[in-house]
């Protein structure tokens, strides 16, 4: 009996001390995942003057490539038929009645939001900073010779084509049907809104952290931050931002649930959506959610 006693009592203090071991691991972990955003706001303090930092995003964030309010068009016509499609066959699945005025009408928010089209130089130097600012998708051998040569643009319109690295030898409408059709999933699917401007911006750019204040919602262009003991050398660039008041609504997803994934529903007074995810802790999560707490939108549980 004894010997059975002795036997329950090993047991016993072997499964608490499992337990422990588990506990102090836990705490380990996250303390480990613990942040804090302080070396980021200094340097984006500069960049906004007269605005409060509430958060700024540790991670880029990303779209998603699916979404609930877009299934139903996703079952309807599938991404691998999109591509099989000449561009101009995507016009009437998107609704674009006229191409050339689509163009001037995608153009109208991102020059609102991002105040750069009117100044064609400053496009194209944030372009090349991230790469040849002709743009990809060069002529090939199989294109009619027609096709090698330059789409006609005005200067506004080059200045746009080289700030999101279009390519020069195709229409700007094309392209843009193309980005509306591949990504209309995770957005209102309508590229002339604040929601797709905001698209177009992630879709061009890596490295692109949400920054709010007071009064703005913005996204940077800044990249991660550096290891331990490595000098700092980032030097942010605001690419896109929109006043706080135009955002109606803010739906986040599984913020306590999850560790490292961090899905929002970002909804504008036009009526434009768009879901986003950022790969965050959930320090991280805590901060977005305290910097957007007056604006309506459902909330994760704590």
């Amino acid at each position: 009996m004894t010997g059975g006693r002795g036997r329950l009592g090993r047991l016993t203090e072997a499964v608490l001390g499992g337990a422990r071991a588990a506990r102090d691991k836990a705490r380990e972990l996250r303390d480990e995942f613990r942040t804090t955003d302080e070396p980021e706001r200094a340097l984006v303090a500069p960049l906004l003057p007269g605005e409060e930092i509430r958060y700024v995003g540790l991670a880029p964030v990303r779209a998603p490539e699916t979404h609930r309010a877009g299934s139903q068009f996703a079952d309807r016509v599938g991404a691998e038929v999109a591509e099989a499609l000449d561009p101009r066959a995507l016009f009437g699945l998107l609704n674009v009645v006229n191409p050339v005025a689509w163009v001037d009408a995608v153009m109208t928010p991102v020059r609102i939001v991002a105040g750069v089209l009117m100044l064609p130089g400053k496009a194209a130097v944030l372009a090349a900073d991230g790469g040849d600012p002709a743009g990809a998708d060069p002529p090939g051998p199989d294109r009619p010779a027609q096709a090698r040569q330059p789409v006609p643009l005005t200067e506004e319109q080059e200045a746009f084509r080289a700030l999101f690295r279009l390519s020069r030898h195709r229409p700007l409408a094309d392209q843009l049907a193309e980005i509306a059709y591949r990504r209309r999933y995770v957005f209102s699917g309508d590229l002339a809104s604040l929601a797709g401007s905001l698209l177009l911006f992630l879709e061009r750019y890596t490295g692109t952290p949400l920054v709010v204040t007071d009064t703005h919602l913005h996204l940077l262009r800044m990249g991660r931050r550096p290891d331990e003991g490595r000098e700092d050398r980032r030097r942010p660039q605001v690419l896109w931002s929109v006043e706080r008041r135009r955002i109606a609504r803010i739906d986040s997803d599984h913020g306590a649930a999850r560790l490292m994934q961090f899905p929002s529903t970002i909804v504008f007074d036009d009526g434009s959506w768009i879901r986003i995810v950022n790969p965050a802790t959930r320090d991280d999560q805590g901060r977005f959610l305290a910097a957007v707490r007056d604006i309506p939108g459902q909330r994760p549980a704590t």
